[in-house]
């Protein structure tokens, strides 16, 4: 599958910027000592093939599903072989007490690059999910920071979301209160992050869906009306890895919008991809009927789908990678913006918002809205957007 293709272009979105900066990003890397966190989903395993073709000295991935890790080692050494430094990967939880053993033993780092995050809207669903989400997109990052040398941490970078912009849902406030904790705060080490779009055909994203019903020969459904930025998983860790060496102290990355990298939507997106492997879409007026009538359909190469309007929680429209009121940079690269942090008189305290999830979870019941008040004293701006409906009631 080609998916530059699909997403209508035939070059990187950073192609010009990597070819002037490729040297510097050789040199910065090359001998140097990597931690990659959550290094064995769509974005993490990315990230560590391309810090892998730049040969450090040790390349260490954690993350928690261990077939990942398995196939991450499988790719890169079916694709580029070996390298003189240590490429190793770890099965654990960067949560837990042997994380920090881990550190101790396998440290120190140069350079560490966390892509570890509970990513989707639905998994504020319930609070059972929720209070996972919370621990991996804020605590866990957060409190991971003490366990590094701060004599030999160049960069600590943490992944963030164009939805942590504005949010409505609370995986995008997850991660703006992460941005707020790590970048409002004073540390021996320098810290960045990055926004992108939508990662095309990642694990668990609606398009990562659309070839998953393929495989499976079942009916497709996707939201009519909403619109995203797209780009491919290898793009995002280009944009990973040049926040990580590039970046300034707490600098905020982001793909530049132009002609290049426009709002698509998902039905776009789904016509291209048929189209690419000899089908058509075939309308249908209801989940049911697009059940019923597969097997008549695809003979005639007629893939069945279902649309509707977007009518679950936390689901934007369209998303935006920058306020109006933002110091943003555009002078340093041509296919990234960068936003200058400015520190918020409203510091969020860390131990204080520990404190404050540990009352609600001291309780003997308490649910979602629990965790929604709490975000709205830290972030007076979040327009959480409750429907009552989860993509879970979808097909």
């Amino acid at each position: 599958m080609n998916i530059k293709n699909i997403l209508g272009r035939n070059f990187g979105i950073f192609d010009n910027d990597l070819e002037l900066l490729n040297d510097q990003l050789a040199d910065a890397i090359s001998g140097k000592n990597f931690l990659v966190i959550g290094g064995a989903g769509s974005i993490g395993s990315a990230v560590s093939i391309e810090i892998f073709k730049y040969k450090p000295n040790k390349l260490h991935i954690v993350d928690i599903n261990e077939n990942n890790l398995t196939e991450l080692v499988r790719n890169i050494r079916s694709s580029l072989g070996y390298i003189v430094g240590d490429f190793s990967t770890y099965a654990i939880d960067c949560g837990s007490h042997e994380f920090e053993r881990f550190i101790n033993e396998k440290g120190p780092y140069n350079y560490v690059l966390n892509l570890s995050a509970l990513k989707h809207v639905r998994s504020e669903k319930d609070s059972f999910t929720l209070s996972r989400m919370i621990d991996v997109n804020i605590i866990n990052t957060v409190k991971s920071l003490k366990f590094f040398d701060k004599d030999e941490l160049i960069k600590y970078f943490s992944v963030s979301t164009d939805k942590a912009n504005n949010p409505i849902n609370m995986m995008g406030a997850s991660k703006r209160i992460m941005e707020l904790v790590l970048l409002d705060s004073n540390y021996d080490f320098n810290i960045s992050t990055a926004r992108f779009a939508n990662v095309a055909f990642s694990d668990g994203s609606l398009l990562h869906g659309f070839t998953q019903r393929v495989m499976k020969k079942q009916p497709i459904s996707a939201p009519r009306d909403v619109k995203r930025y797209f780009i491919s998983a290898h793009e995002s860790a280009q944009l990973c890895l040049l926040s990580t060496i590039f970046g300034n102290n707490k600098d905020i990355f982001f793909p530049r919008l132009n002609e290049n990298i426009k709002l698509t939507s998902f039905i776009e997106i789904l016509e291209k991809y048929l189209e690419s492997i000899g089908y058509e879409i075939y309308e249908c007026s209801s989940e049911n009927e697009a059940r019923s009538n597969f097997s008549a359909l695809i003979k005639h190469k007629q893939w069945p789908c279902f649309f509707f309007n977007s009518d679950t929680t936390g689901e934007k429209k369209f998303e935006e990678f920058y306020k109006s009121t933002d110091d943003v940079n555009y002078e340093n690269f041509s296919s990234i913006g960068v936003i200058k942090h400015v520190p918020n008189n409203n510091t969020i305290d860390l131990n204080q918002f520990i404190s404050m999830i540990n009352k609600i979870r001291n309780k003997n019941k308490f649910n979602k809205n629990d965790y929604v008040s709490l975000f709205k004293k830290f972030l007076p701006d979040f327009d959480h957007l409750e429907k009552g409906k989860s993509l879970d009631e979808r097909m």
